[in-house]
């Protein structure tokens, strides 16, 4: 499993105490020194069978800051991969990625049936 993190989000900090606690095996990646390519958005896309605005960080300051609230509605899908890309901030966190699916945010019900 990967795991995509910010180090300093209080939710990626439960969420790896999460894996920690349960003894799963992940690879560990910080968002924003190791931002996600294009080509991995599009892949992680496919995989979690969401829309592209859930990937997303709406609470975040740089997508206030962008006023991407507005902005996203006129975008293309090709625009908002390449968007996602130059900034990991703007990208909801955590990612946990598997050969099958991706999860977005921690939410340990979703995680805990996916990774028993």
């Amino acid at each position: 499993m990967l795991f995509i993190e910010y180090p300093k989000c209080s939710t990626c900090k439960k969420a790896k105490k999460y894996l920690d606690d349960n003894n799963i095996k992940y690879i560990d990646r910080n968002i924003v020194l190791d931002t996600p390519t294009k080509e991995e958005l599009e892949k992680y896309l496919k995989l979690s069978n969401l829309d592209i605005n859930k990937f997303f960080n709406t609470s975040g300051m740089k997508y206030r800051e962008l006023n991407l609230k507005d902005k996203l509605k006129e975008m293309t899908t090709e625009e908002k991969l390449k968007l996602l890309e130059s900034d990991g901030m703007l990208i909801k966190r955590p990612l946990l990625v598997t050969d099958n699916t991706v999860l977005l945010g921690f939410k340990e019900k979703e995680w805990s049936s996916l990774c028993k």
